[in-house]
């Protein structure tokens, strides 16, 4: 990682200039720092100022391969199993919004200029690029998860980080993010001033419980989701804060299961969960990435759905220097 680095620090690797402007919403661990609720903001951000945005990732685990139109702005076109969970998500959420998916990112904006030569997006978001260097882009953006052991976390394969701290340098802003306790993030926040980069700070928050199969009818049936007697199960990379969104709206989990981050369902998990749901008398509860990760697979679906089950969906709360993002981002695309 230090020499690929030094190789584009030095200008060995030449990063492209794309014609649309480019920003870029990466961290440096492997998952887990909320990354997709604050790529799904900036779009809704940029819709809600008039300017388009197309969405470009790698589509993590999906099984498709090459350069994959997801959603043209006006129908979604692939479903999770094509174009990965958190893409598949983005694009259901964000319908006036063109997502693309492919390994070389280059290559899904050359064909976003070419298919869509007569309305081009205002500007490109590049999905968990922090370490894609290939792509000159107008703002970089990098989260931090504020509730791991941040400045004693270790490199890959020992621990979670992607490249060195040191590299935040390359940050035009970060993003403190799932703060919980105040303190500690503004511990942290005194050692990131060292880096000269502008630092916000956010946090998750529940945004609602949808209801994909049964127990209640109207809203009013379900008043409050401490009606809810449930069985969780996810698989993301920092699930214990699931649940603990689940518990300070009051849900009662009775039991609950987590697998690996992106790990894919089989209908013998699924089958097993359910099982147990049943037994214990529970509804199943998961979030709003798995949801749709088992949406490109009607027969997990139908499983789970044999059973009252929910998804809970997030979204993120800037509490402090959302004046200074939207600046930032308005910045990027030249709008005053």
């Amino acid at each position: 990682m230090l020499l690929r680095n030094t190789l584009f620090d030095r200008h060995f690797f030449k990063a492209w200039q794309s014609p649309i402007p480019v920003v870029s919403i990466g961290n440096l661990s492997v998952g887990g720092t909320g990354k997709t609720p604050l790529v799904d903001w900036v779009v809704k951000y940029y819709l809600s100022i008039g300017c388009t945005p197309a969405i470009v990732s790698r589509g993590y685990r999906r099984e498709s391969k090459g350069v994959q139109l997801v959603s043209d702005g006006q129908n979604i076109l692939l479903g999770s199993r094509e174009s990965g969970d958190e893409t598949a998500m983005l694009a259901w959420n964000n319908p006036n919004a063109i997502v693309m998916v492919a390994e070389k990112r280059k290559d899904a904006i050359s064909y976003i200029v070419k298919r869509f030569a007569k309305r081009l997006p205002s500007v490109i978001i590049l999905d968990d690029a922090f370490q894609h260097r290939q792509i000159h882009r107008e703002l970089n953006i990098a989260l931090i998860n504020a509730s791991e052991p941040f400045f004693n976390a270790k490199m890959l394969p020992e621990g979670r980080l992607r490249e060195p701290l040191k590299n935040l340098k390359r940050a035009n802003l970060i993003v403190l993010n799932k703060i919980s306790d105040p303190q500690k993030a503004d511990t942290i926040e005194k050692k990131l001033d060292q880096t000269g980069t502008p630092v916000i700070k956010a946090r998750l928050k529940t945004a609602e419980l949808v209801c994909v199969s049964g127990a209640f009818t109207t809203s009013e049936e379900a008043r409050s989701m401490q009606e809810i007697k449930a069985f969780a199960f996810a698989g993301i990379a920092s699930p214990e804060s699931f649940l603990e969104s689940l518990k300070q709206e009051g849900v009662d989990i009775a039991a609950h299961r987590f697998f690996h981050d992106h790990a894919p369902y089989s209908v013998k998990k699924l089958q097993a969960i359910r099982k147990e749901a049943e037994t214990k008398g529970l509804s199943l509860i998961t979030t709003e990435k798995d949801y749709f990760r088992m949406l490109g697979h009607p027969e997990l679906i139908r499983i789970i759905t044999s059973r009252p089950c929910y998804y809970l969906k997030i979204e993120i709360d800037i509490f402090e220097g959302k004046e200074k993002l939207q600046e930032m981002l308005q910045k990027a695309v030249g709008v005053k």
